[in-house]
């Protein structure tokens, strides 16, 4: 596999600044969104969500990636946007995830469901070593497992 077919992941955090009584209403638009326009563009990853961080990794052929990444970065419902790591790797971690929603406290993943303008968690799903490994990477970024 050279450097050009492998995989690519991109991690970035970001400040958010929705609001708290917009959040649910906010997040069911961004998961509802990010999942259709991933699936269709070939890009996987997560999403880890605070009140005040945004940790998404996103994985897959470099420049849909980057271009994803350069959309993202413009949206106004944050801001303080920082790449975390920028790099080809052996293998997607998060093949089966257009779009996972992540726990700050460890869980890593919950499976959401958008409805009605909400998000309902489904049941977790089990996680790689390698998964984890990105995961931890994720929170660690924001001090997630120790908020």
């Amino acid at each position: 596999m050279t450097e050009e077919t492998r995989p690519f992941r991109l991690i970035y955090r970001s400040r958010s600044r929705i609001a708290a009584e917009e959040r649910s209403t906010a997040l069911a638009d961004i998961f509802g969104v990010a999942r259709s326009n991933n699936k269709q563009a070939g890009v996987t990853g997560a999403l880890l969500v605070t009140d005040n961080w945004f940790v998404q990794a996103l994985e897959g052929d470099e420049p849909t990636v980057r271009r994803l990444y350069e959309q993202i970065r413009d949206d106004a419902r944050h801001d303080e946007v920082t790449v975390i790591e920028s790099t080809a790797v052996d293998e997607r971690v998060f093949s089966r995830w257009a779009m996972a929603e992540v726990s700050k406290l460890g869980r890593a993943d919950i499976p959401l469901h958008a409805t009605d303008g909400r998000i309902h968690p489904a049941a977790e799903r089990p996680v790689t070593r390698e998964q984890f490994a990105v995961l931890k990477t994720m929170r660690d970024t924001i001090g997630a497992d120790s908020l």
